[in-house]
């Protein structure tokens, strides 16, 4: 008998219990909604703070990024400048080791303006031993001559102002000429040569060592145009320098006096 009480009195616990939970759960359904709206605000308020932070953090992370980024293609550039410096002087100094003479090395400090003159002026002077007349080069072929000196820097005239000749002759034959400045940056004129004279297109013109202001064998230009004109005594002879007279920068005096050459 007290275990079929028992029984009914499990059974009856455990049906309340179903129905309370069944309550329950509708009562969380109902309540959920208002407690998610409660929330709202405080949650609001954190994702905000939360995102404004963030977004401050961004905003000063891709500043200093910026910064630095700025800072460092500042500093390629100037890597840049001086490993392409340094292939100039690594040019330079092969050259003059080609020559075999004594060098001097200089660097541009500026260029006459004059539209009627083709002139430089180097960092070098009397006092480093630089004399008027003294042959100026690149690491490619002769730029031209020292035409005034000062204590602490020079000028020099380039081979394609108007005023200025240097004696050549043709390295494939040995054929003589005389290479005159033009005013233009890559043209200079061989006059007086006979249409009939062993020179062609692509032929190197090298100093001839005559007039005693250049050593023989610097390269000065390559022939670029002929033409010949049986009505003229003289063909037309146009060459090409084989120094970057509008880009060299750095520039080799040749330590070989007039003293030295004269009898």
């Amino acid at each position: 008998m007290l275990l079929l009480i028992t029984s009914s009195l499990l059974m009856t616990l455990d049906h309340r219990q179903q129905h309370l939970e069944t309550i329950r759960s509708g009562l969380y359904l109902i309540v959920y909604p208002l407690q998610i709206l409660a929330d709202a605000p405080v949650a609001l308020f954190s994702w905000s703070s939360e995102t404004l932070s963030s977004r401050t953090r961004l905003l000063n992370e891709n500043r200093q990024l910026r910064a630095q980024q700025l800072e460092l293609q500042g500093q390629l550039q100037k890597f840049s400048s001086l490993e392409n410096e340094n292939t100039r002087l690594r040019e330079l100094l092969q050259s003059s080791k080609k020559v075999g003479e004594k060098m001097l090395i200089g660097e541009l400090l500026a260029v006459d303006l004059d539209p009627f003159k083709r002139q430089i002026f180097i960092n070098k002077g009397s006092r480093e031993g630089v004399f008027n007349g003294q042959a100026l080069l690149d690491a490619h072929g002769v730029m031209g001559q020292i035409n005034h000196v000062s204590a602490v820097s020079s000028t020099a005239i380039l081979i394609t102002d108007p005023a200025h000749v240097i004696p050549v002759q043709v390295n494939r034959n040995g054929l003589r000429a005389i290479a005159r400045g033009t005013g233009e940056t890559h043209r200079l004129e061989i006059p007086h040569l006979p249409n009939s004279a062993d020179i062609e297109v692509g032929d190197l013109l090298i100093t001839s060592g005559l007039g005693q202001r250049f050593p023989a064998s610097y390269p000065v230009a390559t022939v670029t145009h002929i033409e010949r004109d049986p009505g003229q005594a003289y063909a037309q002879i146009i060459a090409e320098p084989s120094a970057q007279l509008e880009r060299s920068r750095e520039v080799l005096l040749v330590q070989h006096t007039l003293q030295e050459i004269k009898p």
